[in-house]
Order: structure tokens, then sequence, then C-alpha cells
């Protein structure tokens, strides 16, 4: 494949999908990654992606926002690590609220049957993993129910979680940056995110280095508001680096 058509099937994918990665890139097309770092940077000069770490965006399209199950399907291993990093984060008992979100969902799943805890989710897909076991207490937030994530969402669950305080939420974000922060699609969504954390001892941040660089719509908070984020080895060291003189502690998993 020449470099004209590589670029532009590069610029087909970032339209399709929202984002390509540098590293699944080069895979694909059995080049170097530095190849594909320069066919963005041609599709950048030309005003039709943007350059984020460890890929590009699409330039001129309306922020993304996947179903569960699509997003669920993408990063898997690293969600899983990240999730089994992020557990050590877990109190022995009290309160905590685990965010609606693909790799939120990957800490519930794995919450220990050891620890007496209430959970406060906003999610119908973790209500339910989480309502049978016999060691947590399950607090779902009524609302609006997104149909992309079944998350529950909008003001409904503002007056709740101001008169609540736990240990640790444990969030995701659609994208986080040092210019933007943290947002994600809806903004309804990021009211409720924002209360969150506000309503936590301490903010965990969930995310996998695809996330990174990346922004969507709603504005629900700045690195500053985060105690730890818990991402994946694919964050480069000066990715991190700037994250962590923004705020957070930085764990790579």
């Amino acid at each position: 494949m020449q470099a004209e058509e590589r670029q532009q099937e590069i610029l087909r994918r970032a339209r399709a999908d929202g984002r390509v990665d540098v590293m699944n890139l080069a895979d694909e097309f059995a080049v170097t990654s530095e190849t594909i770092r320069r066919d963005l940077t041609v599709l950048e000069r030309a005003g039709t992606v943007r350059r984020v770490y460890g890929g590009a965006v699409a330039v001129g399209r309306p922020p993304v926002d996947p179903a569960l199950s699509a997003r669920d399907s993408l990063m898997t291993t690293e969600k899983e690590r990240i999730a089994k990093t992020a557990l050590a984060e877990v109190p022995n008992e009290g309160a905590i609220i685990v965010d609606a979100g693909s790799t939120t969902g990957r800490l519930a799943e794995i919450l220990p049957a050891d620890r007496e805890l209430t959970v406060i989710v906003n999610s119908l897909p973790l209500a339910v993993l989480l309502a049978p076991r016999a060691n947590l207490t399950v607090i779902l937030l009524g609302g609006r129910i997104r149909r992309s994530t079944f998350a529950t969402v909008d003001d409904w669950l503002l007056q709740p979680l101001s008169q609540m305080y736990v240990d640790a939420a444990f969030m995701g974000a659609g994208g986080l940056s040092l210019e933007r922060g943290l947002t994600t699609p809806d903004p309804g969504e990021a009211s409720v995110k924002a209360a969150m954390m506000g309503a936590a001892r301490r903010s965990i941040l969930l995310a996998d280095h695809t996330k990174v660089g990346n922004d969507s719509l709603a504005r629900f908070g700045s690195l500053a508001d985060v105690d730890l984020l818990v991402t994946d080895a694919g964050l480069d060291d000066g990715a991190a680096a700037a994250i962590g003189l923004a705020g957070p502690r930085v764990l790579r998993a």
C-alpha cells in the first residue's frame, strides 16, 4: 500500500471511530510506528486530524459516544490490568462510588467478597451485577437512562449525591487532557460525574491511554480534582509526567 492510500485509510478510520491509535495502525499496516506518525503529521497539516497522545482524532467530527457494548470490546487487556491495579485502592470497609463505564465495570466485577462495602452506582448493569452479593449494600441512583451506556444521569441524582460522603469514587471519562481536563460526551452525565467526585474523600480515575489528549463535549472537572489516575503502560513517560505535574499521581498498570 502506498503512503497516500494508507493515509486515506487512516483518515477513514479516524472519521468512523473518532480516534486512531499509532501502535494499532502500525501492526495492522505492517509498518513502523514512525511511519504512522509521519502519516498523521501529513493528515494534521491537511487539517483533517488532530494529533493526541498515542494517536489522532478526526477534526470537525461530533463527539463520539459509542454504546457500552462497543467500548467494552476495546482495550480489554488494558482495562483488566487497570481494574486489578485500582483494586488496591478499594477500602476494607466503608462506602465507594463506582461510576458507569466499561473500565469501572471491570473493577466492579472483581470487588472482593471479604469486604463489607456500600457501593453507590449510576448504572443499571452494575446494579444488577452487584446486588446479589451478600457482602455489598448497593445503592442505585435514579434518573434518566442513557440508551448508549445504561447510565442514570441528569439533575435527579444531584440531591442524593449532595448528602453523601464516601471513601473513594472510581471514575471514568470520555477524555482527559491538560487543556480541557476531564470530559464526557453527555452534559447530563458531566454534572453527575462532578457531583460524584465532590462526594468522595478521594477521586480515582480509571482510563486507558487512548483517552489521554482526547476531549469530549462536556467538562466535569480538572486534572487537579483527581487524586490518582490509573492507566496502562501505553501512556508514554512524557504524558505521564505532564499529567502528574497537573495534580494526580499516575499509576501505569
